[in-house]
């Protein structure tokens, strides 16, 4: 007897051992077809595959939870090795009339889940799967953009990342949150030579530059997934901005020949020998400022990085997460290594025009000083410091002689035109404008904007809750922040825009100040799964609508297209 149980053993395991397992693909295949009135799940079943009855699981998860599998028709279960099972292919119908009695008619969010095994003895993992639908039970594809995101990077795998957010940091490389470094580039190259270095040189300090911006924005996202904590913010305090736009204005006047910055000897000879081996020095400098310009002059949060955030917070893949801003990283500094690779061919031979150019960045570093500064300061006051840069490039340029006729023809031109810009931005800093593009706004009516007239301010979750669960319609919550550039261009672009202002007028508004970035702060925008401002999210009749919220800038008309989408 013993010897026929052991030869059975054997052919059974030879059979196991030589049949197919199914794939989770093949052993389910679920789909979610919207019909007139209903909504239709469809589990259509592989072969020998079977489904528990009570880990099937209809159920509305959005905008609150409700299970649905007590007041819809069911497929009727078997028994099978003492449970009760489904083993043919599911098919059941969901009424909207349903739906709308639990929860309103309302945008939500249908969960199905199962767990299945195979006759053959293997059971598969519990799966889960979630569809997003519109008020009328349409598929929706209305997700925030940073929810997007984060969920192409959980099911597309790491290739899909790593692509995804290249081409993200390229697009991001077109912003103004990646001008400022362009200036910075540039000084860096001409500082070390100009034209002398070379082409080969040029692209080598640029990647040197770009790489230690890489690193900084991998370093922010795992220490994002390891903390929870956003590392940008936190360097949004204002004594940092303070100290980092002082910084840039020593390098402006050294730019300008007032004095000439250098680290110690000692320090010098010790990079001396560490950068023999790259066949030049500075490089330790160059990587510390590509580090520092990605921590401090670039902090938009912006949907692909919050999107990774978002995907590194909810899966703890810290390690995907930091490639990915690495990545991402790359390709925002793909202009920036343009400029380093042409260094050697576009600028001419070293000799007078390097003073000139070396002025011109000066200029620039200024300019990057006051836009830092223009996150703690009224913006009146940010007019005003633009106002004496360009009255002071404008005298300069005066007094600027060629013996080429048509430079001092462009030359006399441009001081012209930087003498009438920055007198109209004097005019506007003393009628309290806001927007450097359009200082003369106030002495036309749209001097302020939406944001700073019509939003409520609130400094507090329960405040805030009580302030939603209180009003009817539809609310909007504004996170925003001084040191938040795309803030700034919400409200002095798309909340300025009349179509726009005409939509406030069926809203209520709600305003959430971060600047001080403290632990309130910080609570809130974790309340909201928000790494950042700018940040909108949206509610009706108290309840949030699922999907709507808005992470970044958006121009009037793409806010206005994203507004139909609530109704």
């Amino acid at each position: 007897m013993g010897g026929l149980r052991t030869v059975f053993g054997v052919l059974l395991m030879v059979s196991l051992a030589f049949a197919r397992v199914l794939t989770p693909e093949e052993a389910f295949n679920l789909t979610l077809t919207p019909q007139d009135e209903a909504l239709e799940v469809r589990i259509v079943l592989g072969e020998d595959i079977y489904l528990y009855e009570e880990e099937f699981k209809l159920e509305i998860i959005a905008p609150t939870s409700v299970l649905l599998n007590p007041f819809v028709s069911l497929p009727v279960a078997v028994e099978y090795d003492g449970y009760q099972v489904y083993s043919s292919s599911l098919h059941v119908n969901i009424p909207l009339s349903l739906i709308r009695e639990k929860i309103g008619t309302v945008p939500f969010e249908l969960a199905v889940s199962w767990q299945a095994c195979s006759k053959m003895g293997l059971c598969y993992q519990p799966m889960r799967q979630e569809f997003r639908l519109d008020a009328k039970g349409k598929l929706s594809t209305g997700l925030s953009e940073h929810g997007t995101i984060a969920q192409r990077l959980a099911s597309g795998g790491a290739l899909w990342a790593i692509v995804s957010f290249f081409g993200f940091g390229l697009l991001l490389s077109l912003t103004p949150c990646v001008f400022p470094m362009i200036p910075i580039l540039s000084s860096i190259i001409v500082s070390q030579g100009g034209a002398s270095l070379g082409a080969k040189r040029g692209l080598w300090l640029s990647f040197v530059y770009v790489f230690a911006m890489s690193v900084a924005y991998a370093g922010a996202g795992v220490l994002a997934g390891i903390f929870g904590a956003n590392l940008q913010s936190a360097l949004q305090a204002p004594w940092v901005i303070w100290l980092f736009s002082g910084v840039f204005v020593a390098l402006a006047f050294s730019m300008f020949g007032f004095y000439e910055l250098q680290l110690p000897k000692s320090i010098q000879g010790a990079l001396s020998k560490t950068s023999r081996s790259v066949e030049g020095q500075g490089v330790g400098s160059v990587a510390l400022m590509g580090f520092l310009s990605a921590l401090i002059v670039g902090p938009c949060v912006a949907a692909p990085l919050a999107g990774a955030l978002l995907y590194i917070s909810q899966t703890g893949d810290a390690l995907l997460g930091g490639v990915a801003l690495f990545v991402m990283s790359l390709g925002m500094g793909v202009p920036l290594l343009l400029i380093g690779a042409s260094a050697g061919r576009l600028l001419p031979k070293p000799g007078k025009w390097m003073n000139a150019t070396k002025a011109v960045f000066g200029v620039m570093m200024l300019g990057v000083a006051i836009w830092m500064l223009g996150r703690v300061l009224p913006s009146w006051v940010e007019l005003l410091l633009w106002s004496v840069l360009c009255l002071g490039l404008a005298a300069h340029l005066w007094s600027v002689e060629s013996e080429k006729p048509w430079v001092n023809t462009v030359v006399r031109t441009s001081a012209t035109v930087f003498l009438l810009y920055g007198a109209t931005l004097f005019v506007g800093s003393l009628a309290k404008a806001n927007d450097p593009l359009n200082p003369l706004a106030p002495f036309f009516g749209s001097g302020s904007t939406v944001g700073l007239r019509a939003f409520e301010p609130v400094d507090s979750i329960g405040s805030l809750q009580r302030r939603i669960e209180q009003t009817s319609g539809v609310v909007m919550v504004d996170f925003y922040a001084d040191w938040c550039v795309s803030c700034k261009e919400l409200e002095s672009i798309t909340f300025a825009d009349a179509r726009v202002q005409e939509a406030f007028k069926s809203m209520t508004l709600l305003k959430v100040d971060v600047t001080k970035n403290t632990a309130q702060d910080k609570a809130l925008l974790a309340k909201f799964g928000l790494f950042g401002p700018p940040g909108l999210i949206f509610y009706r009749d108290g309840v949030e609508l699922p999907h709507a919220q808005i992470v970044g800038f958006k121009t009037p008309e793409a806010f206005l297209e994203h507004l139909k989408t609530l109704q």
